[in-house]
Formats: C-alpha cells, structure tokens, sequence
C-alpha cells in the first residue's frame, strides 16, 4: 500500500501497519481506541503524519514504517508464496504483531530448501534484489551425493546451460574434503537452479539452505520457523553485489 509523502488518513495507516481490515479500524475509533499524539481520535478522516505522530491502539504504540523488512528462517515444508490451499506459507509463519498489509516473500525457495527469505512490502527493493540486471547474490549451502570438484567448479563460473539457456556465472566452492559440501553463489533465481545445475553433472542435491542475499547474512541465532525485523543498516546490506 503506497503513502503520501505528507500526512495519511488515520484508517488508511492504521489498516496498512497491522492485518486489521478498514472496518475493524473504524470499529475501534468509534470506541475511542486510538489516540494520536495523546488524544483520542474518532474521525476516520484524521491526518497522520508517519515521520512525526505518536500513534496507539488500545494502549499500545503503533510503530509507523512505511515499508518492513523481515528475515525469515525458512524450515522445509513451508512454501513461498503469500497464501495457498493444502501447505503452509511463509507469510503463516510471521508473527501477528509484525504483520502488516501487502507482505510477500522476495523470491521464492523451494518447498524442501531451508533457509533466509526476505518478506517485504516493498516492492522497489524486491525488484532490485531479484532482477538478474542487478546481479545481487544469493549465497546457498548444499550437500550432494556425489562430490563436486574443479572441473564442476570452472563449469559453474563459465555458466551452465539449462534447457537452452545459459545461466550467469555462479561460484562453487568445495567446504569438506570430500566434496560433498559446497557452497554456492548464484545471481539470478531460476526455476530449481542450483539442484538442475549439478543434476547437469549427474549429481543430486540432498540438502540446500539460503545463507546469505546480498551483503546480509542470515542471523545464526534466528531458529528454523521464526522471523525478526531487519535494521536500515541489515536493509542496506541486502543492496550490495
């Protein structure tokens, strides 16, 4: 949901930072549940200015920003998507208190891979970090079944062909002796990219985990199935190639 750079209508602000619909918010403003800079406030048409105004709901503060940023640890199972009929969604695992409207995940894992994915509602910054023009990485950990090893390595660098197209250059690098562990960094998000890319060389992905978009590394103390909200610097690390 876009705002003003001025000042936005009170039901508008309230409905977009929290998963209230517009009639919930009326609800509670002709019960005098919202106070704005002190003062109870009951027209639905009252102004907010997001950069200055104290707003509070039933006694607690609403904190204003007009886009959010939350880092999610993705377990297996749980799809990329903002809804769907039969699996869980990664927007299902966001807490109700950072819910705003207009969340989705930037980019998709798929449902058996673990790990970083970005929920947003800001769609400027989910354009740039997906666009293969941007070429921000995304920093992945595999297991394989068979190991991987120079030969697969200067393959991925050159870049691998998948269906006809030539994908962009990725790194590979070998992280046990035995070459079954790798990490590997990508700048594009093709359909099932790095499990077809080494089934390219007859090997199979058993294990893959997003640890790193951009210069922003998933938070280790950040257990499987949770969020948090990211900082402006966390923000800005996700902008770097």
């Amino acid at each position: 949901m876009a705002f003003s750079k001025g000042r936005d209508r009170i039901d508008k602000v309230v409905a977009a930072q929290t998963s209230l619909s517009r009639k919930d918010v009326h609800k509670l403003l002709s019960k005098g549940k919202v106070t704005l800079n002190g003062e109870v406030v009951r027209n639905f048409d009252s102004r907010v200015d997001m950069e200055k105004d104290r707003l509070e709901i039933e006694g607690k503060v609403l904190h204003l920003r007009r886009y959010s940023y939350l880092m999610l640890n993705k377990p297996q199972g749980v799809v990329c998507a903002t809804q769907d009929a039969a699996l869980p969604t990664v927007i299902d695992l966001v807490p109700q208190q950072l819910r705003r409207k207009g969340l989705f995940p930037a980019g998709r894992l798929d449902k058996d891979t673990e790990g970083f994915v970005l929920i947003t509602n800001d769609g400027e910054l989910a354009h740039r970090i997906l666009s293969p023009k941007s070429h921000v990485p995304k920093t992945y950990t595999a297991l394989l079944d068979k190991p991987a090893g120079e030969e697969i390595a200067a393959a991925f660098h050159k870049g691998v062909v998948l269906d006809g197209v030539k994908c962009l250059p990725a790194q590979l690098e070998v992280l046990e002796d035995d070459g079954k562990k790798v990490r590997v960094v990508i700048r594009q998000g093709m359909y099932h990219q790095i499990k077809r890319m080494f089934l390219a060389f007859g090997i199979t992905v058993e294990y893959l985990r997003r640890e790193k978009i951009g210069g922003l590394s998933l938070d280790e103390d950040l257990q499987l199935g949770k969020c948090r909200e990211l900082s402006q610097n966390e923000v800005e690390l996700l902008r770097l190639k």
